[in-house]
């Protein structure tokens, strides 16, 4: 069953010899159920950079994926203690990604849940910082969508 959901997500990354940056971000969504795949679908804006791109997050027990489609195009799988491998595609061009999940934690609801994710990314096989994002998921009816924007914590 699909729901219209209120999506409220938090963005910390780290890189080497950079200040840590951070992001909040509430944007409605639609979140739809089929038997124990859960899945998860907003339009990314100019807060993120990405206007213009659609940003799905399939949750199938203990994996997660995330696909971006529109000006930038990947797919990204999470798994604890696992690495994935995709191609990341933007307007300056692609380059190679690994993923390296620390930890992951999603519990979903019908209309309702919490995905974290906590990752080492790779840039063509170098470690290039390390990312912790948090998502929660709300019905609609009761949330608030108030956007926050901080550059570094």
């Amino acid at each position: 069953m699909e729901k219209d959901v209120v999506i409220s997500i938090r963005g910390m990354q780290w890189y080497e010899n950079r200040e840590s940056d951070s992001i909040e971000l509430v944007t409605r969504g639609v979140m739809l159920r089929d038997g124990v795949v859960c899945t998860l679908s907003y339009q990314e804006s100019e807060l993120t950079g990405m206007e213009g791109t659609l940003t799905t997050i399939q949750v199938e027990g203990e994996q997660v994926s995330m696909l971006r489609v529109g000006e930038y195009n990947t797919q990204m799988g999470f798994q604890t203690g696992r690495r994935h491998l995709s191609v990341y595609n933007t307007p300056y061009g692609a380059m190679e990604v690994g993923v390296n999940t620390r930890h992951l934690l999603a519990e979903l609801k019908e209309d309702s849940g919490i995905i974290e994710v906590d990752y080492d990314i790779e840039v063509d096989h170098a470690l290039a910082g390390r990312n912790a994002v948090q998502i929660e998921i709300a019905p609609v009816e009761g949330a608030s969508l108030k956007r926050q924007e901080r550059d570094s914590v």
